[in-house]
């Protein structure tokens, strides 16, 4: 349970920054790389800080 808490609320987070970021640069591969960089940063975080 505590890992699927944990993936899900990184997936929304990168969802959250890759959509405002494509909001403010209309850039796709920016947008995405913004999502996938702040989902997988958010991960080890959220981890020690739900855990």
């Amino acid at each position: 349970m505590h890992a699927a808490v944990v993936f899900l609320t990184a997936v929304i987070i990168g969802l959250v920054m890759g959509g405002l970021t494509f909001l403010h640069d209309k850039c796709v591969p920016a947008a995405v790389a913004a999502g996938l960089g702040s989902f997988g940063i958010s991960v080890p975080v959220l981890h020690k800080l739900i855990g």
